[in-house]
């Protein structure tokens, strides 16, 4: 087995602060509405940018959401405005509650905004096949986000398959972060996922740190080991492959702290209404340049 590690500083977030904006963000997509032609529009009539209702009812177990589809050749003009007067209230009744997401869509398979919010998506790509699941506990007061994923090229047999788990114990995090800066780590890493191929397993972790400053200090932690018969095999390939691999680690670390430290600068002076405005317009213009 290999193992890697790389530690970044980045700036602390305030605990207050993100619960306000988890539930300024449930709240602007609790209170939305379907639309025409199946837009997601807000409580103050703007719609959200690039989502539509393909199917289901809005907010409701087994909706379906993506970009609508394009109109078949030949259809015309009058073909795409009936689908658009008609809407994906005439699908609700077919489907209607099944949480099993086609490709370039996602399904709500819960929403209740006290409890929990559970998504899936499919994407294929290039050959591939990236079946994806999400879920978050207490989303108004998020507790825990756990990731599921599996990938697969049909007909490419078992190498071209993978799985993987991943959980975000935000609970474990702040007791990690609150702990007095000389004081022993977590038992276990509030952040932690793991991947599985037929070849080899990956285990990818995350250990917070208060630094005296006020700051974190949170160390990445990457390993590797092969399966079956080719452990040797492997363990030649990381002795060759161990420097690429730290190197690439180290930079996303980097990268991934810089653009951290960037946001929180931006975004954590907002609270209030100033807070609320500016996560509703990104959700209308994610690209514009007050996104979040």
């Amino acid at each position: 087995m290999a193992r890697f590690t790389h530690t970044v500083t980045v700036a602390a977030l305030d605990r207050g602060w993100f619960e306000e904006a988890a539930g300024a963000l449930v709240d602007l997509v609790d209170a939305s509405r379907e639309g025409p032609g199946g837009s997601v529009v807000l409580a103050d009539g703007r719609a959200v940018e690039g989502l539509r209702l393909l199917k289901g009812r809005h907010l409701r177990s087994g909706a379906r959401y993506g970009e609508v589809p394009a109109a078949p050749e030949g259809a015309g003009k009058a073909g795409t405005a009936a689908e658009a007067a008609a809407g994906p209230a005439a699908l609700a009744s077919s489907g209607a509650g099944d949480c099993s997401a086609t490709p370039s869509s996602v399904v709500l398979c819960a929403w209740r905004p006290s409890h929990s919010v559970e998504v899936e998506s499919l994407v294929v790509e290039e050959g591939m096949s990236l079946k994806l699941g999400l879920r978050l506990s207490e989303p108004r007061r998020p507790r825990a986000v756990e990731l599921s994923l599996s990938g697969h090229q049909p007909g490419g047999g078992s190498l071209y398959r993978f799985s993987g788990r991943g959980k975000a114990d935000l609970a474990a995090w702040w007791a990690a972060v609150d702990r007095l800066p000389g004081a022993p780590p977590a038992a276990r890493p509030p952040v932690a996922g793991r991947a599985v191929h037929r070849l080899a397993k990956a285990r990818l972790t995350l250990t917070p740190h208060p630094a005296d400053d006020g700051s974190w200090r949170i160390t990445v932690a990457l390993s590797l080991r092969g399966r079956w018969l080719l452990r040797p095999v492997g363990t030649v390939v990381l002795f060759f492959a161990r420097r690429p691999v730290e190197r690439g680690l180290r930079e996303a670390a980097e990268s991934a702290a810089t653009e951290w430290n960037t946001a929180l600068a931006e975004l954590t002076p907002l609270h209030g209404e100033a807070l609320r405005a500016e996560i509703a317009d990104a959700l209308v213009n994610p690209d514009g340049p007050e996104a979040l």
